[in-house]
């Protein structure tokens, strides 16, 4: 019987049970694709790993404030020779979705993908984007 490494992370049980269902989680299945999300006065950017992948491949959806990115990397066909092999890299269907604080212009976001990276510029929509108000002097 091997012994496993324990430690317990600060917090309460329940805290502690999500931290360990998403270990295992991430273990298991990995999180797929990673993403960068930034924003900025107008727009929201967000950035996705997505090696393998083509842009036929990969969906894209919005509704609300709501962001869906999902698709497929297909697996290449491999030939077996003499001996062993090992296998690391993941296949499969994958889905991300990331809640955005404001509405975006839907009719105005692109996306692009090149050398294994899709980047989503989601414009904000006219009602999100705050407004600067000069106060007068009376």
């Amino acid at each position: 019987m091997a012994l496993v490494p324990f430690y317990k992370r600060p917090g309460s049980d329940l805290a502690i049970l999500h931290h360990e269902m998403d270990d295992l989680f991430n273990a298991f299945f990995g999180v797929w694709p990673a993403l960068d999300v930034a924003e900025n006065d107008n727009a929201f950017l967000i950035k996705a790993e997505v090696p393998g992948c083509k842009a036929d491949d990969i969906d894209i959806s919005v509704h609300g404030s709501t962001l869906s990115i999902s698709g497929e990397k297909k697996k290449e066909e491999e030939k077996k020779e003499k001996g062993y092999y090992h296998l690391e890299r993941s296949y499969g269907n994958f889905r991300r979705e990331i809640s955005l604080p404001t509405d975006v212009d839907a009719a105005k976001i692109d996306a692009a993908c090149k050398d294994g990276v899709l980047t989503i510029t989601l414009p904000k929509a006219e009602r999100a984007k705050a407004v600067k108000v000069k106060v007068k002097e009376q």
